[in-house]
């Protein structure tokens, strides 16, 4: 069982083991982050979001409290009813065994029923086909697909354009 709770500095130490391959990290970042993962790079992230008011950092635990996902809460914009969700990751020792679909289903709950929100959205490169299918099994649905949009390396990636409404 899961439990979500904001971002704090101690939760650092967690996300950088969760990133030892530049591919991966770069699904996960989208460049705005560089490789390797750092603490400084950390800290400046969390001072960012702390001074925007529509944007929050979230942290997954377990039933011991060890932190095992990490997820952004941005672009919050509560006239609209939406909120954008990124950064969006999970302990590689525990992947594949429901721990990502539980996060997002307390996300989703977190964002419909105690923000009253109606529309949550996310991005996902195609080359990364364990989250776009764990996105799909928790409700979002494809609202667009831009092929060959991110460049890594040699590669050229697409993006899904997700959301997912109450």
């Amino acid at each position: 069982m899961l439990r979500l709770r904001p971002y704090k500095k101690s939760d650092a130490k967690y996300l950088l083991n969760w990133f030892n391959d530049e591919r991966l990290f770069s699904m996960w970042s989208a460049n705005k982050f560089q490789y390797p993962l750092t603490e400084t790079q950390l800290e400046i992230y969390k001072e960012k979001v702390d001074n925007d008011e529509n944007a929050w950092i979230t942290t997954a635990i377990d039933e011991k409290g060890t932190p095992v996902g990490h997820f952004l809460m941005r672009s919050a914009d509560y006239v609209k009813g939406s909120i954008h969700m990124g950064f969006i990751v999970v302990d590689p020792e525990i992947r594949g065994k429901g721990y990502g679909k539980e996060m997002l289903e307390l996300a989703i709950k977190y964002a419909f029923e105690i923000l009253k929100l109606s529309r949550i959205t996310l991005n996902v490169f195609d080359t990364n086909p364990s989250a776009y299918s764990c996105y799909k099994r928790v409700g979002f649905v494809d609202e667009n697909y831009i092929e060959k949009n991110f460049p890594y390396k040699d590669e050229l990636w697409g993006t899904y354009y997700m959301a997912i409404e109450k």
